[in-house]
């Protein structure tokens, strides 16, 4: 086998995106809240960056960045990962690694030798160290009034565990092997607060724990009794409302839940598929009182473990709000920017770039942070001019649905946006992504605009949505003695101009949460 070396010419297309790119498309897709987090972190990590204040110098400062992006728009250079060795003369080539050392001792010597305190600008500006004025330090307020991690369902079982009374007559050896065993049963209850492992299993699973299965049964026992809520413990959705309805009957002795507990025991299956008459002649009741005992059973609760859940509700904040003008009969659209921070680059940096006598450590330092800020805020200037272009269109296409509701929803497949506004379709995917839209109707996922339809036997384009709208209002309408099966909703459609299948319609009906005819029927 013959090695050898030799040169080789070869032409080829590569795509290389700049950072600036990756991070401009980023910032795009991020929601409200995740770029006011964004700012927020930039302005941690970024000495350049300011958080901009209402004055007669905000023009000003914008017209010297301005300034500054022109004079240094040739300086710029891409970032690209040299791994190129020391070079034989003795001299270090720039690499990312030495970069990245080297701006970590400059922010450091730089952090140091600073006396933020004393220097001042010849323009009355001084800067005083966060914590020296006496202020209170606005993110460790937000910190300290940040709610606490909420209790687990277990935790909170748990604590109602430790006080529940056993039994007076247990020896110190029963009582502590009840209450382990106890504690063993909460840690394996699911989100619903059921026990859906057997008892026989727990003993293999805890060994060491040397307790036996009359023990687990005793505490499953105390747990269900004594635990809130009523439910906890159940092993099947069953017993689950059994527990309940017996709580019930010895709450309000007074209240007959006989019928109801007799639908539970032996003919929950048939309450799920709405078999009231055949109930009705296998109990020796009436349809009636069958049909009654179905609706109180509706107070008791399947899921008792959600009920200790501390959900976090997550606030929806509306990128856009989108209003009437009634002047010129058209909507309009602007951005909701009142929680996003304004930042602006600290004019004292800029000086300090043109400091002649600036030693080069630290003017690198200062120009690599200016150039992430600049980077940084041209994203977000991108971002808000990309949405408002989408959101107009959307506003064009859409015009039927604000005016008469989800009915009029139309199909806009992204492609045909991205090729009106020319850009690329992943981009206005990236515009759409976890944005919301406050409209005159509601708040809206921007997303829900972009889908596809069918078109109506009088040629007008309808989307999916509208089509479930469609469905929705037809079923609200229908005699609920005698629901419409999925074959008589397709011709409901059919007459309204909508011609879809019926495997469609079983879908969709499935998709809105929405039972069978059987089931919806009423007696």
């Amino acid at each position: 086998m013959r090695i050898d070396t030799g040169q080789h010419l070869r032409l080829e297309q590569r795509m290389k995106l700049a950072p600036r790119m990756i991070q401009s498309m980023e910032i795009l897709q991020l929601a409200s809240q995740a770029l006011e987090e964004r700012i927020e972190q930039e302005l941690t990590s970024n000495p350049t960056l300011e958080l901009r204040e209402a004055g007669p110098d905000a023009q000003d400062v914008e017209a010297q960045v301005e300034q500054e992006k022109r004079d240094s728009r040739e300086g710029e250079r891409e970032m690209v990962v040299d791994d190129t060795p020391t070079a034989q003369d003795g001299t270090a080539n720039s690499t990312n690694a030495d970069d990245f050392e080297r701006l970590t001792n400059i922010s450091e010597e730089y952090s140091d030798s600073w006396d933020s305190n004393t220097y001042e600008t010849g323009e009355s500006f001084s800067y005083r160290r966060r914590g020296d004025d006496g202020e209170r330090d606005a993110k460790l307020d937000a910190m300290a009034n940040t709610a606490s991690r909420p209790e687990s369902l277990a935790e909170q079982l748990m604590g109602q565990w430790h006080l529940t009374e056993l039994p007076p007559d247990a020896t110190p050896e029963q009582a502590r092997a009840l209450r382990t065993a106890g504690e063993i049963i909460i840690e394996h209850l699911d989100d619903d607060g059921y026990l859906r492992m057997d008892l026989a299993e727990l003993v293999k699973l805890t060994p060491n724990a040397g307790i036996t299965v009359e023990v687990f049964e005793q505490a499953l026992r105390l747990i269900q009794q004594s635990l809130e809520p009523v439910g906890i413990g159940a092993r099947d959705l069953r017993e689950c409302l059994l527990l309940q309805i017996d709580a019930k009957m010895r709450q309000e002795p007074e209240r007959d839940l006989t019928v109801e507990r007799l639908l539970v025991s032996d003919y929950l299956k048939d309450i799920e598929n709405n078999r009231l008459p055949r109930i009705a002649k296998a109990a020796g009741v009436s349809v009636e009182a069958v049909n009654e005992a179905k609706l109180n059973l509706r107070m008791f609760y399947p899921h008792p473990g959600r009920l200790l859940e501390t959900s976090v509700q997550h606030r929806i904040t509306p990128d856009a709000v989108i209003e009437f003008d009634d002047e010129h009969d058209r909507y309009t659209a602007r951005l909701s920017h009142d929680r996003l921070p304004s930042v602006q680059i600290n004019p004292r940096y800029l000086k300090m770039l043109r400091d002649a006598q600036l030693d080069r450590k630290t003017k690198d330092f200062v120009s690599n942070n200016l150039r992430s800020a600049r980077w940084l805020l041209d994203a977000i200037e991108q971002r808000h001019h990309t949405l408002l272009r989408v959101i107009n269109v959307v506003i064009e296409a859409q015009r039927e649905f604000f005016d008469l509701g989800p009915q009029h929803l139309k199909p806009l497949p992204m492609t045909t946006v991205a090729d009106q506004l020319g850009i690329h379709v992943a981009t206005v995917s990236r515009a759409v992504n976890e944005k919301y839209i406050q409209t005159p109707r509601g708040i809206f996922p921007l997303r829900m605009f972009f889908s596809g339809g069918t078109e109506t036997q009088a040629g007008d384009a309808m989307s999916w949505a509208a089509v479930q709208a469609k469905l929705q209002e037809i079923i609200d309408g229908e005699d609920k003695s005698n629901p419409l099966s999925d074959d008589e909703l397709v011709d409901k459609l059919k007459e309204k101009g909508i011609e879809i299948a019926r495997r469609t319609v079983a879908k969709y009906r499935k998709q809105m949460n929405i039972p069978p005819a059987r089931q919806r029927r009423r007696y």
